[in-house]
């Protein structure tokens, strides 16, 4: 079992330029199954595009996220092997694990599968005072006075879009955020994209990976949440980081003094900003994300009324607590990467900054898109988010997908905020 700690759990299934491929076939084309139904996986292993006959693969199964319940190993028949994954009784997603060795290096590989995923609900509840904490929030961060400055960023304009840096105070005096603002250079009204950032403590990354958002037509905020000019350096970010700590497990203990309130809130200020535009189309206001941004573009089409449409990938910060239901939680994963979370106090916290409790609130479209192969934002608490969405929503499923969306998938992202802009 040591094989399976040989490497981080952050592997790559498909590493660039690998030696190696695994294919892993599921017997049912959509890797779904209902609950109680048998689910079997042929496995594939080739090295430099050769079948390796007679090859060991060690294999442990699971649930999402889950530790293992039954190891085993197979030979490779001309390349393939078939593995028996069982089944569940209740909803959610079973993990088959897989380790190859070839000359003493470890190659690891992993596909999940599902069991009537679509009846999968948060162990999460809803407080009773939910929209009344929001609401006092919302009202404090509205006194905070919007001041701004924005400075050109040519290095980040083409022909047809402008690229400037804002600096924006928009939770109290004092505090700010950072964002790259990119707009169509014609003269004219456009909807408005409030994209927020993925975790961490990081400077805003290819600020031009995007810019066919304003090329094709759209005013586009890409924002960080710690106020930290982007500009900094990479040994700097990474000198705050480390001193910085963990920002999710910050005030966790008080849903007044939670690191997150100032985050969600700065989201909804942004859109203030956005709107105070004079090239807005007066209508339009949508937010986009991924992992931790797709959380916080939910939260934000939660909170916000005057979101008009909402895309998020992979969402975190979904059933938090989903762990102690016997299964997957979602990003940051408390109980399973940190000490001392399961407390009243702080699953009380947790509860108020959910996504799932955003997400019941939602009444604009919603296009979500996610992996089941994903160990950062597993595919329970996607579905979870899915499941309880009570509005007009679309998703993407990508199955063999890890933490990643593809630039053809995030293109196609916009294309479908055009299809419903107003």
């Amino acid at each position: 079992m040591l094989m399976f700690s040989a490497l981080p759990s952050s592997a790559e299934n498909y590493p660039y330029r690998s030696d190696v491929l695994w294919v892993t076939v599921p017997d049912h084309a959509d890797w779904l199954y209902k609950t109680g139904e048998k689910a079997e996986v042929e496995i594939q292993f080739y090295r430099y595009g050769i079948p390796q006959d007679n090859l060991e693969v060690k294999y442990e199964l699971g649930g999402d996220m889950m530790p293992a319940d039954k190891t085993g190993s197979v030979k490779l028949k001309n390349g393939r092997a078939v593995i028996d994954v069982g089944t569940m009784k209740t909803p959610g997603f079973r993990d088959c694990r897989l380790v190859a060795v070839i000359d003493g290096k470890v190659y690891k590989h992993h596909v999940k599968v599902g069991f009537s995923p679509e009846k999968l609900q948060p162990y999460t509840q809803l407080p009773a005072d939910f929209d009344q904490f929001w609401e006092k929030n919302l009202a404090d961060a509205a006194r905070c006075p919007m001041k701004y400055t924005i400075e050109p960023a040519p290095e980040y304009a083409t022909e047809k879009a402008d690229c400037y840096l804002i600096k924006l105070q928009c939770f109290r005096p004092g505090s700010y955020i950072y964002g790259y603002l990119t707009r169509p250079k014609a003269p004219g009204k456009y909807p408005v994209v409030l994209c927020p950032p993925g975790a961490g403590i990081k400077t805003i990354k290819e600020p031009k990976r995007h810019i066919y958002y304003a090329e094709e037509g759209c005013i586009r905020l890409e924002m960080e949440i710690h106020g930290l000019n982007p500009k900094m350096s990479a040994e700097e970010f990474k000198e705050i980081s480390s001193a910085f700590g963990n920002y999710l497990t910050n005030g966790l203990d008080n849903r007044n003094n939670y690191y997150m309130k100032k985050v969600y809130m700065s989201c909804v200020r942004a859109i203030d900003f956005l709107i105070s535009l004079s090239d807005w189309d007066g209508k339009n206001v949508i937010v986009q994300g991924g992992s931790q941004g797709g959380a916080l573009a939910l939260v934000t089409a939660g909170l916000d009324k005057r979101v008009t449409a909402c895309v998020a990938n992979h969402p975190a910060l979904s059933d938090m607590a989903g762990y102690k239901a016997g299964r997957a939680g979602g990003y940051p994963h408390f109980f399973k990467n940190y000490q001392g979370m399961d407390t009243p106090e702080k699953i009380r916290t947790m509860a108020y900054y959910d996504v799932v409790n955003f997400a019941r609130r939602i009444k604009v479209p919603v296009y979500i898109t996610w992996g089941y192969n994903d160990d950062t934002c597993p595919p329970t608490t996607s579905y979870i988010v899915y499941n309880v969405l009570d509005c007009p929503k679309e998703a993407l499923i990508t199955p063999i997908n890890e933490h990643w969306t593809s630039d053809v998938t995030e293109y196609g992202q916009l294309k479908w905020i055009q299809k419903h802009l107003k």
